[in-house]
């Protein structure tokens, strides 16, 4: 028989080792979580461009070995076009100590920068990053932040306005006056525009419901409609293709996604290539690049799209020239 003493010897060996065994697999799940790299994703908006250049950003990360689920945890979250909303976001983002942020468009590029200036941001969709007050220069930022542009090609893309619109005189554009990047453009569209002969009628706008109100506005004073990458207006877009066709006036775009929502033609970027790009640079901080020496930079090649219903509803005639060089969508309104 085994004394009491040894029998006692015994259970203390076996609750040390259980105990042992539980602490060692519990570190070992610890460690393979914190393994994961944490990717917070702050996007002000879904509307197609955004979702494209997340969309592109989450695959370039995988083409270089980095998936979500696998060594990655990417935290998603969207601001629904609140820029309080933004702000908490990003706050989270710092407070759960995430590795890295992505920020979609300017004013949750603006919300990860004022929340932190030691986790690295990558940034795209953020029309002038010097002038949002987010780097200290493009070519290398010396800041937590770097990333893409989306600077649209503003004079090629009025050109195409005179182009399919050679009478328009007057050209209509709304922004929201809460967003750094619209004023932004808008300065620019105006600056251009008077270079070209065009008179530019503006009307702001502070959320989507608005939009129709702020159409109707202008809809009387002018001949065709530009729009900006401004996320309130591109998100509203279908609204506002509808009420520009029903006036006959025809709205040319910054983004493809302004054209399939029922926009007449672009000479714009690819978003799903400037998310690309901008998930490039972040593999590159990943390995070990240091982001402050990181440049912004910007897609240099345009796509020519033209959505062939809305030509049709406008009775403009596409010409042969550029229809055969040009992507056709259809539908949108």
């Amino acid at each position: 028989m085994v004394s009491r003493k040894r029998l006692l010897a015994l259970i203390s060996t076996v609750v040390l080792s259980t105990i042992l065994f539980m602490s060692c697999s519990e570190s070992t799940k610890s460690t393979n979580k914190s393994n994961k790299i944490k990717i917070g994703v702050t996007q002000i908006a879904e509307h197609p461009a955004l979702d494209a250049s997340r969309k592109g950003f989450v695959d370039a990360l995988a083409s270089k070995g980095f998936n979500d689920g696998k060594n990655l945890e990417i935290d998603y979250q969207n601001a629904q076009g609140e820029i309080a909303t933004a702000q908490t976001i990003a706050q989270n983002f710092v407070s759960q100590k995430k590795d890295m942020i992505f920020a979609i468009a300017t004013p949750s590029a603006q919300a990860a920068f004022n929340s932190t200036k030691n986790i690295p941001i990558l940034i795209t969709a953020v029309t002038d990053p010097l002038k949002a007050g987010l780097v200290k220069d493009l070519s290398k930022t010396e800041t937590n932040i770097a990333g893409t542009s989306d600077a649209a090609p503003i004079e090629k893309q009025l050109n195409l306005l005179k182009t399919l619109v050679p009478n328009a005189k007057n050209v209509g554009v709304l922004y929201n006056t809460s967003e750094a990047n619209s004023e932004i453009q808008v300065a620019q569209v105006k600056e251009i525009g008077k270079k070209l002969g065009l008179e530019i009628v503006i009307a702001g706008v502070t959320n989507v419901n608005e939009i129709p109100q702020a159409f109707s506005s202008i809809s009387g004073k002018i001949d065709a409609m530009y729009t900006i990458t401004d996320n309130t207006i591109v998100s509203g877009m279908p609204i506002l293709a509808t009420k520009a066709i029903e006036k006959k006036i025809p709205i040319i775009g910054a983004e493809e996604g302004q054209i399939n929502g029922g926009g007449l033609a672009t000479e714009g970027i690819d978003y799903y290539k400037l998310g690309f790009q901008t998930g490039l640079m972040a593999v590159d901080v990943l390995n070990g690049k240091n982001i402050k020496d990181m440049p912004i930079e910007t897609l240099k090649e345009t796509q020519l799209v033209i959505n062939e219903d809305t030509a049709k509803k406008l009775n403009i005639a596409i010409p042969d020239e550029l229809k055969s060089k040009a992507k056709i969508v259809k539908g949108g309104n």
